[in-house]
C-alpha cells in the first residue's frame, strides 16, 4: 500500500496512459485497463488516458502518470521526455534508458560492455543485402526491426530466399534490421521489480521460436513459472536479468528475454522496459509466482514514481 502522504490525506490521483500510436496499441489498451483496475483495488484514484498523439491531456490534479504504453512513442523514450518537460512524475525508466533498451543494436552494445553474452548479429540498413555478414552467422537467423517491440516484424529465415522475405517484412517497421544468429536452447524471461528479481519464467512454444503468434494466440505457447530448472541455473538467469537492467540504466521494472543454450550458456536477447500486464502477460504470472498481487505491485510502482517527485521538490 502507498506510504507517501498526500496533503489532506487524500489518495493519489494516477493517470494511466494507454493506447498510444504504435502497432501495439490494442495490447496497450488491455494493459491499461488491467492497471486501472489494479490501482483502484489498491485504493487509488485511477483515470484512463487514451494517448493518440503528443498533445494528450492529463486529468486535473494528476499526481503520477502510470505508463501502460508499448512500442514506439510509449517505450522508446518519447513519452518519457514529454512528461519530463511537463514536470510530471511517471512510472518506469527515464528517457535515455528507455531509448537505449528499445534500440536493439545499442542495447546489445551495452550488454557486451557489461560482460553479458548476447547472440552474434549483423545490422542491415534500408534495402541493404549484406550476404557476407549473414553468411558468417549461418542459417537459421532471426530478423528483427531494430526499434520495435512485442515481436512486431520478427521472423526466422532458414535460407537465403526466406531471408529476403523476412527482410522485406521487417523493413515495413524500421529502416534498420538486426539479423541474429539463432541460438538453439530453451527460452526464458526474468523480470526485475524495484530491488527484487522475480521468479524465472520458461516459455515453451510449438513454434520455432516465441514469435508474435505464439505470444498472442491462446494455446500456442506454455509459460512455466517458476521455471523447471535447478537453483544454480535460476541464479545465473536472474543475475543476467539484473545486470541487463542495470547496464541499460533501467529503473522500477524491466523484463529480460534470455536463451539458455544447449551447452548451458545464458544469452541475453533484449530488455522490455514496460512489460505487458494483461491477463496473458508474462510479468503478472511472475508476480503471482513470487507470492505478490498486481494491485500491490502497481501501487509499489506508483509509490516509486511519487518518491522521485518528492525528491525533485526538496
Amino acid at each position: 500500500m502507498i506510504k507517501a502522504e498526500i496533503s489532506g490525506g487524500r489518495p493519489l490521483n494516477v493517470a494511466v496512459l494507454m493506447g498510444g500510436t504504435s502497432v501495439e496499441r490494442e495490447v496497450s489498451l488491455q494493459s491499461g485497463h488491467a492497471v486501472t483496475q489494479a490501482l483502484r483495488d489498491a485504493g487509488m484514484r485511477a483515470s484512463e488516458v487514451d494517448v493518440r498523439s503528443a498533445d494528450f491531456t492529463l486529468p486535473p490534479g494528476t499526481d503520477v502518470a502510470f505508463l501502460a504504453l508499448h512500442g514506439t512513442f510509449g517505450e522508446d523514450g518519447t513519452i518519457q521526455r514529454l512528461l519530463e518537460e511537463r514536470g510530471v512524475s511517471y512510472t518506469g525508466s527515464g528517457p535515455d534508458a528507455s531509448a537505449l533498451a528499445f534500440n536493439k543494436i545499442a542495447a546489445k552494445k551495452a550488454f557486451l560492455a557489461a560482460g553479458l553474452q548476447t547472440s552474434q548479429h549483423a545490422v542491415l540498413k534500408w534495402n541493404e543485402r549484406d550476404g557476407a555478414a549473414v553468411e558468417r552467422l549461418g542459417f537459421p537467423v532471426i530478423v528483427k526491426p531494430v526499434r520495435q517491440g512485442s515481436s512486431v516484424g520478427v521472423s526466422m529465415a532458414k535460407n537465403e530466399k526466406e531471408l529476403q522475405r523476412s527482410c522485406a517484412e521487417a523493413w515495413k517497421f524500421d529502416n534498420q534490421l538486426l539479423v541474429e544468429q539463432f541460438i538453439f536452447g530453451r527460452e526464458f524471461t526474468v523480470a526485475v521489480l524495484g530491488a527484487n528479481t522475480l521468479p524465472v519464467v520458461e516459455i515453451r512454444t510449438r513454434h520455432p521460436f516465441f514469435d508474435r503468434q505464439a505470444k498472442y494466440i491462446p494455446g500456442e505457447a506454455d509459460e512455466i513459472v517458476p521455471a523447471e530448472i535447478d537453483t544454480a541455473t535460476t541464479a545465473r538467469i536472474q543475475s543476467a536479468g539484473r545486470l541487463a537492467h542495470a547496464c541499460l540504466g533501467c529503473r522500477d521494472l524491466s523484463r529480460a528475454d534470455v536463451i539458455l543454450s544447449e551447452s548451458g550458456e545464458v544469452f541475453v536477447l533484449e530488455v522490455n522496459t514496460l512489460p505487458g500486464v494483461t491477463a496473458n502477460s508474462l510479468f503478472p504470472k511472475a508476480v503471482r509466482a513470487a507470492g505478490m498481487n498486481m494491485p500491490a505491485v502497481c501501487a509499489q510502482l506508483v509509490e516509486m514514481a511519487w518518491e522521485r517527485r518528492a525528491e525533485r521538490k526538496t
